[in-house]
């Protein structure tokens, strides 16, 4: 039975990985094309935060909610196949924009289409993949963020100086409406369970919250944290207007940045406090503090650092590694102390306050500061409530750890 089933796990799991790979190139293209619509359309940076953060995760955020009662009641592929038609629709479309509103109603239009894919993708490989390999499946799915973020600097990177901007929106585009066809081969897993309705699920989240409060304060550290993760999206726009880099280089040179730092961050601090949760239940989240901190300071050096200096690129490669691999060791942290048979509920839950109230904020907030002052002052900005959210988390490790040990004693 298991050999049987195999070869088909590991295809689901490649072609879900893949399609999580092209939605993060959708998604960072705008990013990555930052500087040539500042000068094309005369954007600020407060509106390039405005269209990666809220009009993007805000749509986002909800719609997964909404996909993950759907996923449990129709075809899964033929759903995501929908979601990938509808946002590859809306990137071609975007290479119509003249302004802000028009970027606003297609950026929207993808965010409604790519909400489509995490809930659906992730549930057809728990039902197909054994539990001694889901692990592993999961996370190279969401190794798709810094490969797909490493992409779409590189689309850009070579396609926009050529033939501009709304080429590669065109490009993108095209190539998931011809993917769309693709998906509907995807043979759809039978269900193992059910997913919980969506008032179902909002119902659980209370009570689950009541008997595990650490849950709401590791919630709290979350949203702290990504708030300089997301931030971090201006990074092009700033090495361009900040550091004097030329456009295609600085998109080139942080497509590889993030692909490499990116992978050794997630599988790194992954490690770390897998290890440090085998030494004590506690260490996980203390582990977690500490790599926060190392990471914010070299954000810091970063920031501050001469672009010809060692330190500026050696800082960059360990803030990158940070601000995208922290997020699986959040989520592990969440998962162990979540209530049995209401942990799903209670990561969803999570993961959409962090996406409403940090990732969406962060950009625009970065982006306005960056207006009125510089980049670099916003930049060092976003690492304060970041900083805060370390502190909170070593503070809950410590305390847990301590409660343990009062318990034994006693």
């Amino acid at each position: 039975m298991s050999t049987s089933r195999e070869p088909s796990a590991g295809r689901l799991v490649a072609a879900v990985s893949l399609l999580n790979v092209l939605s993060f190139v959708d998604r960072q293209l705008l990013v990555a094309l930052a500087p040539l619509l500042i000068a094309d359309l005369g954007l600020t940076r407060a509106q390039i935060g405005l269209l990666v953060g809220i009009s993007f995760i805000g749509v986002f955020a909800i719609g997964t909610l909404v996909v993950g009662v759907l996923a449990d009641r129709t075809n899964r592929p033929r759903l995501i196949a929908l979601g990938l038609a509808v946002w590859s629709a809306a990137t071609a479309l975007t290479a119509t924009a003249n302004g802000m509103a028009s970027l606003v109603a297609w950026r929207s239009l993808v965010g409604v289409g790519e909400a489509a894919l995490p809930a659906a993708a992730l549930a057809m490989v728990g039902d197909r993949v054994p539990a001694r390999h889901l692990g592993l499946a999961t996370g190279v799915f969401y190794a798709g963020i810094p490969v797909g973020f490493a992409l779409s600097f590189a689309l850009s990177g070579v396609l926009g100086p050529s033939y501009g901007w709304r080429a590669c929106f065109l490009a993108l585009g095209a190539l998931g409406l011809a993917g769309s066809l693709l998906v509907l081969r995807i043979e759809d897993p039978p269900r193992i369970g059910a997913l919980p309705t969506a008032a179902s699920s909002m119902r659980d989240v209370w009570p689950a919250l009541r008997e595990r409060p650490m849950i709401l304060w590791l919630t709290a550290a979350g949203v702290l944290l990504v708030y300089a993760s997301a931030s971090s999206q201006h990074t092009i726009t700033w090495l361009v207007a900040e550091r004097g880099f030329e456009y295609s280089r600085a998109a080139l040179l942080s497509g590889a940045v993030i692909l490499v730092a990116g992978l050794a961050g997630n599988l790194g601090i992954g490690a770390i406090t897998d290890r440090a949760h085998r030494l004590h239940p506690a260490g996980r989240l203390v582990a977690l503090g500490g790599v926060s901190v190392v990471g914010l300071l070299a954000a810091a050096g970063f920031y501050t650092s001469a672009p010809a200096s060692w330190r500026f690129y050696a800082c960059w490669l360990v803030a990158q590694a940070y601000l995208l691999g922290w997020y699986g060791s959040l989520v592990a942290a969440v998962h162990e102390r979540a209530p049995e048979g209401r942990r799903a509920t209670v990561i969803g839950f999570l993961l959409l306050l962090i996406n409403l109230l940090g990732v969406a904020s962060g950009p625009y907030v970065t982006g306005l500061i960056g207006d009125r002052a510089s980049l670099t002052t916003a930049l060092l900005l976003s690492l304060v409530p970041a900083a805060l959210g370390a502190l909170l988390l070593g503070l809950l490790g410590l305390t847990e750890w301590g409660a343990s040990r009062r318990m034994r004693s006693a």
